[in-house]
């Protein structure tokens, strides 16, 4: 199935989770993450099912002032 991760499309096979995609883009914690800007908790992640065309941000928090 496509899904699009921060703008971009990716293949994943069907009933695919969260950190199926977190992994495919290699993600580092810490980061955020929203599905169809919906965010959903890290302890969600792995149980999460994704969906044809689901739209997923990942966002790695910024320091500074």
């Amino acid at each position: 199935m496509r899904v699009i991760v921060n703008q971009v499309a990716y293949e994943l096979p069907n009933e695919s989770v969260i950190t199926d995609a977190l992994s495919l883009i290699e993600a580092k914690p810490p980061y955020a993450v929203a599905v169809n800007l919906q965010f959903v908790p890290k302890t969600k992640h792995g149980e999460y099912l994704l969906n044809e065309n689901d739209q997923l941000e990942v966002i790695a928090p910024v320091t500074g002032g």
